[in-house]
């Protein structure tokens, strides 16, 4: 097997020297309007001492704020007596996604979390999912990606973590979660995990724990105080910042098949008919879908496959044919 060619991203921070550094993951992007320019993919490394290493990432999807929010406050507040060991920071991890408000890259349509484990010479997307695979997972020991519902999802405020091969490996992750303590800690079925970042990293063995801390394309002050908390519970509970895990309760959640998600087969207006944290029963009407191209149609009934709690629901109001509606998950505590 040849052996992959070198990432054309550079980093203007040394991961390896004490103290804060602030800086950017250079990838060289030639376009019309710059012939040798770049994109710059903001960075903060903060370092003292021998410990674990913690990569933190927000803007995975760029319509997703909670993210990038904390992540922003807190590479600004932190200094490197505040710390044990190293945190990685990437506040706007798919940046030009992010400048963009969109899910996906506008130059490409690369979904990042989508694009694992990228190519060295690929789009631009693939060469940002190819330096965390080979460059910056390695370094790490605990990964925390923070991610919510962006312009066409709502969630209820969740940490989560998979069901893994490795049981040891799960269980840490699972510890990862519960000491995120989100008002919800799920353990989470992926429809299309091959080529996401957390598989990427779970295969490399690191302790991953992920997010959905709401939707609809924009932030609140209580989704943002969740992911605050968060990140700071799990630095905690990794050693790396002083302090005790602040706990509250958080009411454990299973995604066990695909009965959890139900999905249009129909384009058109969206009623839902019950709201996230309701408890629905299976055969219950969850949604209806309207024909938009005339009055007087009879709408689509979408029920419940099993009963549970409405985790997630579509955002905003029209929906197109293969669009999830609604997630149930088992309530298991």
């Amino acid at each position: 097997m040849s052996e992959l060619p070198d990432n054309p991203i550079s980093a203007t921070v040394d991961f390896a020297r004490e103290g804060v550094q602030h800086g950017f993951l250079k990838l060289p992007y030639s376009r019309d309007d710059s012939a040798w320019g770049a994109v710059m993919i903001p960075v903060t490394v903060i370092q003292r001492g021998e410990g674990r290493t913690a990569l933190l990432t927000g803007g995975n999807h760029g319509d997703e704020y909670e993210g990038p929010v904390a992540l922003s406050k807190l590479a600004q507040s932190l200094s490197a007596k505040d710390v044990s060991g190293r945190l990685i920071i990437v506040p706007f991890m798919n940046t030009p996604a992010f400048h963009a408000g969109r899910r996906t890259s506008p130059i490409d349509k690369g979904n990042l979390n989508r694009s694992f484990p990228g190519k060295p010479d690929g789009t631009v997307t693939e060469k940002i999912a190819d330096y965390f695979t080979r460059t910056l997972l390695p370094l790490a020991d605990i990964v925390l990606d923070i991610h919510s519902g962006g312009r066409t999802l709502d969630f209820l405020p969740f940490a989560a973590c998979h069901v893994l091969p490795d049981k040891q490996q799960q269980a840490q992750c699972e510890a990862g979660m519960r000491a995120f303590n989100a008002p919800y800690s799920m353990r989470m079925l992926e429809l299309d995990a091959g080529a996401m970042y957390d598989t990427a990293a779970e295969r490399q063995g690191k302790v991953f724990v992920t997010t959905e801390l709401g939707g609809g394309g924009s932030s609140t002050a209580r989704s943002v105080a969740i992911a605050e908390r968060g990140v700071r519970n799990l630095l905690v509970h990794a050693g790396i910042l002083d302090g005790e895990v602040q706990l509250a309760p958080s009411i454990m959640l299973d995604m066990p098949d695909g009965d959890c998600f139900i999905a249009s087969e129909h384009d058109g207006l969206l009623e839902m008919c019950r709201d996230l944290g309701d408890n629905v029963e299976q055969g219950e009407v969850i949604a209806r879908v309207y024909d938009a191209t005339r009055s007087g149609a009879a709408s689509v009934e979408y029920r419940a496959a099993r009963s549970g709690l409405l985790a997630a629901r579509h955002f905003p109001g029209l929906v197109r044919c293969g669009d999830t509606i609604a997630v149930i998950a088992d309530v298991l505590n």
